[in-house]
């Protein structure tokens, strides 16, 4: 089989840029580690959404400038009540956050507390049944009826003057802007950091092990850097570890869908497994999240010659070499050509 070179590029460490991993064999060591993923990996965590976070009562007064007076008039006449726990105290969920909200407004509009209880419990009891997720829901009131809306209309018909509109996604971003920005803005860029000091090691033998580690620590700051598992995985790949490689390759993809690298790298695996068919679709993904991939259209052409298919190998030997018109690989494509 012919193998390509690929490109890591590293110039400015734009976390969004496409990194392309030199995948020769003479580059692979038959050597493992005990750190590498070599089970499934853990499911990604769902603390970083909001959503599904519990909230103390100085974080609610924070997020929706309540006075602790207000919050605990609200608890003790029960339209309101913190309906979670965490560390043993009882604790506001983000349901109890629409609730809060909505009770908040409706009284500044001076409706009387009897109705606003009404409508909060009225509130209470349908979100529950909603089986969207909350953050997609519309909440509005005409001050004696509150109504939660679908993006495709409400689930009861509303009547009157509206008193109260406000879109559940931008009450979870408050939370993420007012609640949580300094934890989540320091832990990615540590994370990152974490990941331009592995991106620097990951391509030597003699610093792969360090490699390895600066990226497990990165992952656990933050799980969602995507680039972190590609080059991880590449580490596996060298190292001779396919399927801990195409696990962590997935798991890239499960977090940033059209990462190109990473649909490459599993394409490249497919080829070499010998599942040109699965390769392909790996490539023609690579393709369509970068265009200019040069390496995935050398695979693309090779693995529809595994296939026999010369015919549809042929654009893509000609796009290789349109764009990488030099060197080596450019010949061998253009021998495919004759």
């Amino acid at each position: 089989m012919v193998e390509t070179m690929g490109r890591k590029q590293k110039s400015d460490l734009d976390p969004h840029k496409v990194i392309h991993v030199d995948f020769g064999m003479s580059r692979r060591l038959p050597h493992d580690l005990p750190q590498t993923p070599d089970q499934d990996l853990p499911p990604l965590p769902s603390a970083r959404e909001p959503i599904t976070d519990l909230f103390s009562g100085t974080e609610v007064c924070r997020l929706l400038g309540l006075s602790r007076g207000q919050l605990r008039s609200l608890d003790r006449t029960g339209v309101v009540s913190p309906s979670g726990r965490r560390r043993g105290r009882r604790a506001y969920t983000f349901s109890d956050l629409i609730a809060l909200r909505t009770a908040s407004h409706l009284l500044e509009h001076n409706v009387r507390l009897r109705d606003v209880a009404r409508a909060v419990t009225k509130l209470k009891h349908t979100l529950p049944k909603v089986i969207r997720p909350l953050s997609e829901l519309r909440v509005v009131s005409d001050g004696t009826k509150v109504i939660v809306r679908g993006q495709d209309g409400a689930y009861e018909p509303s009547t009157g003057q509206m008193l109260l509109d406000f879109e559940v996604e931008t009450l979870r971003n408050d939370v993420v802007r007012v609640l949580r920005p300094t934890v989540s803005r320091q832990r990615t860029q540590s994370a990152y950091e974490l990941y331009e000091r592995a991106s620097r090691l990951d391509e030597s033998p003699a610093t792969y092990d360090e490699a390895e580690e600066l990226y497990r620590q990165a992952l656990e700051l933050d799980p969602y850097l995507a680039i972190a598992y590609t080059n991880w995985g590449n580490i596996c790949f060298r190292r001779c570890n396919d399927k801990a490689a195409e696990r962590l390759y997935r798991r890239a993809l499960e977090i940033d869908g059209k990462q190109p690298e990473a649909h490459y790298n599993l394409g490249y695996i497919m080829l070499e497994r010998g599942e040109p068919g699965e390769a392909i679709t790996y490539f023609q993904a690579a393709i369509a999240s970068d265009p200019t991939f040069a390496d995935a259209y050398f695979n693309l052409a090779m693995a529809f010659e595994h296939l026999g298919d010369e015919q549809q190998s042929r654009p893509h030997w000609q796009k290789y070499v349109q764009l990488e018109p030099h060197g080596t690989w450019a010949e061998i494509a253009r021998k495919h050509l004759l």
